[in-house]
C-alpha cells in the first residue's frame, strides 16, 4: 500500500519499516549464495521475543529449513486484556493477496482466455477505454509498469492532509472494484504505460481482478478462492465476507507515525478498498505451504512460473523493487529469496522463500506505523525495526545480523510494502 504526500514544497515519501533493514543489510559483509542450514530454536524465541520488547504489541511466525519448520508468537493479541499472541493466528496479508492473483490470471494464460502481451482494451474495453487501453498490456498490470495511478490516495483523501478521519469512515464502506478502479485512473499517471522503472499501484490488482471475471465468467475472489488457495491445500485461507476476520486472530493496531496516540483497532474493517490486491487473510503455516508449493512449480506450470520470476525495477517508496508479476526477489546475505510483503491498516506481513524453496519465513505483527518521524517528515528508525531484522536474519540465513552502524537509510525490498505518506 503506498500513498505519495506533497509536503509544504516537496513530494515526500516516507518508507516505514524499511529505515533500519537498510541499515543493517548495508552494513552485512557478502556472504555465499546459500541460505542457512538448522533451525536454532532458542535462539529464535528469543530474538522474536526481542521484536515484542522493542515494542511491537504482537508477533507471530513460522520459519521453515527443509523438513524441520519452528513456530513461534510473542507479545499481545490484545492490549487491554493482555490475551497473548499464537502462532496459527489468522492474519490480514495486504498484498501478498497480488501473488494469489497473479497466479489466477496465470492459469487463463495457460489455458489460451488471456495473453499477457495483449492490451487490457482488448478485455475491459470500457473499463480502461482509449489510448491506455491499448497502450498497457496484461503484463503491465501485474509487474506495475502500467503507471496507472494507485487508488489508496483517492479513496482515503484525508490522509493526504495529515488526517486519519478517511480512516474512520471508510470502516465499513463497501467500496465496488470498478469504482476502485476508477479512482486510480482518475489521477495523473506515473509514467508513459511499459516504461521502467515501473511505479508500485494497488490499482493494478483490481483491474486484474476484473480481468479475471470477465474471461472467467466469475467472481474474481470466489474463482481465486476455488481454482488457487482450495487446490493448494490452504485450509485457513480466506476472502472475508464481512469485515471481521476469520477465526482466532490479533487486534490491528495502527499508529500512523504518531497521529493515531495511542494507536487504534482497526482489525474490523470492510477490506472492500483493496479488493484482489489485499484483501486476503491467511495464516503464517499457510503461506510458507503456498510460497513452497509455487515455486516449486507445483501451484502453476513451469512455463508461467518463469514469467513469474521475470523482473523488471518497480519504484516503491523511493526504493527499487526486483518486481516480476505477483512476486519480487530480494537478496540477502545468503542468496536470493522470493516472496512478497504486505501491510494493511494496523497488520503487516512479510513472507520469503529462498530460490531452492527449502527456506522459508513468514511473519506477521498486530502494530504498523509505529516509526517516530523528525521535523522534516522522514521516520526514524526504532527499535523495533532493529529487532525485526535481527530476526528475519536469523529465521532466512541461520545468523544474526552484525551491529547496525549509522548510516543513511536504505531501501529493503521485503519491507516494500509498508511505504506510506503522511503530512505533518
Amino acid at each position: 500500500m503506498v500513498i505519495r504526500q506533497l509536503g509544504k514544497n516537496t513530494a515526500v515519501r516516507r518508507t516505514a519499516a524499511a529505515t533500519a533493514a537498510g541499515l543493517l543489510l548495508a552494513a552485512l559483509p557478502a556472504q555465499p549464495a546459500t541460505a542457512g542450514t538448522g533451525l536454532d530454536r532458542q535462539a529464535l524465541r528469543e530474538s522474536l521475543n526481542a521484536v515484542h520488547e522493542a515494542g511491537m504489541y504482537g508477533v507471530y511466525t513460522e520459519t521453515r529449513d527443509g523438513g524441520q519448520s519452528w513456530r513461534g508468537a510473542s507479545g499481545v493479541a490484545d492490549v487491554r486484556t493482555r490475551r497473548p499472541v499464537r502462532p496459527d493466528m489468522v492474519h490480514r496479508v495486504g498484498s501478498i493477496t497480488k501473488t494469489f492473483t497473479a497466479v489466477a490470471v496465470l492459469q487463463q494464460v495457460a489455458r489460451g482466455k488471456i495473453e499477457l502481451d495483449a492490451p487490457v482494451g482488448r478485455y475491459l474495453p470500457d473499463v480502461v477505454p482509449g489510448e491506455r487501453g491499448t497502450k498497457i498490456t496484461v503484463r503491465m498490470l501485474l509487474n506495475h509498469t502500467s503507471h496507472i495511478a494507485d487508488l489508496v490516495g483517492p479513496a482515503f483523501p484525508s490522509l493526504l492532509e495529515g488526517s486519519t478521519k478517511s480512516l474512520d469512515d471508510n470502516r465499513l464502506r463497501t467500496f465496488t472494484p470498478l469504482e476502485l478502479v476508477r479512482l486510480g485512473l482518475g489521477a495523473a499517471p506515473t509514467g508513459e504505460p511499459g516504461t521502467t522503472p515501473g511505479v508500485y499501484s494497488n490499482t493494478n490488482y483490481v483491474l486484474a481482478g476484473l480481468l479475471l471475471e470477465k474471461v472467467t465468467g466469475m467472481d474474481a475472489e470466489r474463482y481465486i478462492t476455488q481454482h488457487v488457495i482450495r487446490p493448494a491445500g490452504l485450509r485457513h485461507t480466506s476472502f472475508p465476507r464481512t469485515p471481521l476476520i476469520p477465526g482466532p486472530h490479533s487486534k490491528a493496531y495502527e499508529s500512523m507515525f504518531g497521529l493515531i496516540d495511542p494507536p487504534r483497532d482497526y482489525s474490523v474493517y470492510n477490506m472492500s478498498w483493496i479488493s484482489t490486491a489485499g484483501a486476503l487473510t491467511s495464516t503464517m503455516d499457510d503461506l510458507n505451504r503456498f510460497y513452497r508449493a509455487l515455486l516449486r512449480g507445483e501451484v502453476i506450470g513451469q512455463e508461467q512460473l518463469a514469467e513469474m520470476r521475470k523482473t523488471v525495477p518497480v519504484n516503491v517508496g523511493g526504493g527499487l523493487l526486483n518486481y516480476g508479476l505477483g512476486l519480487y526477489s530480494t537478496d540477502l546475505p545468503c542468496g536470493r529469496f522470493w516472496g512478497h510483503s504486505g501491510s494493511v491498516f494496523g497488520m503487516a506481513t512479510d513472507s520469503l522463500t529462498s530460490e531452492d524453496g527449502q527456506r522459508q519465513l513468514s511473519i506477521g505483527q498486530n502494530l504498523t506505523k509505529y516509526q517516530t518521524v523528525d521535523e522534516n517528515g522522514v521516520p526514524q528508525v526504532s527499535p523495533i525495526d532493529v529487532a525485526i531484522v535481527q530476526y528475519y536474519l536469523l529465521a532466512a540465513c541461520g545468523q544474526a545480523a552484525p551491529q547496525a552502524r549509522a548510516a543513511q537509510p536504505a531501501f529493503v525490498p521485503f519491507a516494500a510494502d509498508r511505504t506510506f505518506s503522511v503530512k505533518r
